[in-house]
């Protein structure tokens, strides 16, 4: 017996589509009433908490307020779902924590490198006023000279001190600044599909659950509907089948069968 070929449609029919619907729907329930699931919306709130403006963190606060942590039993009838409210709940608050220590980095940063300049920007401006001092009481010609050659001097000088903090910056927060770039274009290569793209994808899946491999054909279809690449089709289906999908005794029988014929012949 060999394996169901994937060539049929997305969408083949809306009883189909409204079985898919029931399912996501009571999956969706079994969460929400899972013990671990306040928990994890505080962990999802306090992500968002993160660098946000004073009125909105005051409001995600309430949100949280409205979803009280229970210190009882927090294991449900369903082992597999344990595992994964809390292992989702223990990345959650690992990626609050990375996310709040990168913020304070370019906070302390920031106010460090204001600091410095607010004094460059001080220091020459207060020397300038005190030279203009003398001439304006003697008005005499070496007075302007004097005062010319030390205006000279103090542009030479804060000219130095700049090239030096940039010197200092450079050296002192070069790393840092070395991390947050490439912290960005991690995040940026690693966003996740377009919300509708992934249910096209998912559709497909949940028709062809038995045996998940498009043909290209398919992929080529799945590319054009949901506006991605071919190879982002393929590398989602590889992730998806590695973490979802496990082929059964029956499909292992099936592949031998066709490959090297029937075993019990």
């Amino acid at each position: 017996m060999a394996p169901p070929s994937p060539t049929n449609s997305v969408f083949e029919k809306d009883d189909e589509d409204h079985d898919d619907l029931s399912i996501s729907k009571a999956l969706r329930a079994k969460v929400a009433s899972h013990p671990l699931f306040p928990h994890l919306l505080h962990a999802y709130i306090d992500c968002h908490k993160v660098g946000t403006p004073q009125d909105v963190a005051h409001l995600l606060e309430g949100i949280k307020g409205d979803h009280v942590i229970s210190d009882g039993f927090l294991l449900s009838a369903d082992p597999e779902l344990d595992h994964f409210m809390g292992t989702f709940c223990d990345l959650l608050v690992k990626f609050k924590s990375d996310l709040a220590r990168t913020i304070d980095e370019a906070n302390i940063f920031l106010s460090h490198m204001e600091t410095q300049l607010h004094s460059i920007s001080n220091g020459p401006a207060a020397t300038t006023n005190n030279t203009h001092q003398p001439d304006e009481v003697t008005g005499s010609s070496s007075g302007k000279d004097f005062s010319r050659e030390e205006k000279e001097a103090n542009e030479c000088k804060r000219v130095n001190e700049v090239r030096e903090l940039k010197d200092n910056l450079l050296r002192r927060y070069s790393g840092y600044v070395t991390n947050l770039k490439h912290e960005f274009c991690k995040k940026k290569k690693k966003e996740k599909l377009p919300k509708e793209a992934k249910q096209i994808l998912l559709g497909w899946w949940n028709i062809h659950f038995k045996w998940p491999y498009p043909t290209d054909a398919d992929k080529v279809a799945l590319a054009e509907w949901t506006g991605l690449e071919q190879k982002q089709v393929n590398n989602w289906f590889i992730n998806q089948r590695k973490r979802h999908w496990k082929p059964t005794e029956e499909m292992h029988a099936a592949i031998l069968d066709g490959l090297y014929g029937p075993m019990h012949e």
